[in-house]
């Protein structure tokens, strides 16, 4: 039979670099410019989920349903990049993706017939969702220039 080790395995949460980066993060959210993103990238996400009826082109059933899965989506992202960035930090990249999603989906989901209302809500608001999630992402990065 094999021994058993003496010593219980560290688990990799507690290390100190991990925590220091935990750390990090948390500090660079917590700015105002930190709070400023993650609000902004809140209500973005809330925009884009209800965005169908505020401009009325809740027909175009794929694009409307697509628009409220993201738009949740995002919104929960940003909910969780402002009360733990610390733990999500690693998933702030989908952001940008989902706004390079939002602008090209009128062209990709069918019908391929969305009106311009559409078109440039969607352009609109996932460019916005795109350079919001950029600066989301970047927390991290501008909290280590800036300490």
């Amino acid at each position: 039979m094999a021994e058993q080790p003496t010593h219980p395995i560290s688990d990799i949460d507690q290390h100190p670099d991990i925590a220091a980066l935990r750390a990090r993060y948390d500090w660079a959210v917590q700015r105002p410019s930190g709070q400023t993103v993650s609000g902004l990238a809140f209500l973005s996400g809330l925009y884009l989920a209800i965005s169908s009826w505020v401009v009325g082109f809740f027909g175009h059933t794929t694009l409307t349903v697509n628009n409220l899965v993201t738009g949740i989506a995002v919104a929960l992202l940003a909910a969780g990049i402002a009360s733990a960035n610390g733990r999500i930090h690693g998933l702030a990249w989908v952001l940008p993706i989902i706004g390079v999603w939002t602008i090209i989906a009128p062209w990709v989901l069918p019908p391929h017939g969305a009106g311009a209302s559409s078109i440039v809500n969607n352009v609109v608001t996932g460019a916005v969702i795109l350079v919001i999630g950029v600066a989301c992402a970047s927390l991290g990065r501008m909290s280590k220039r800036r300490r």
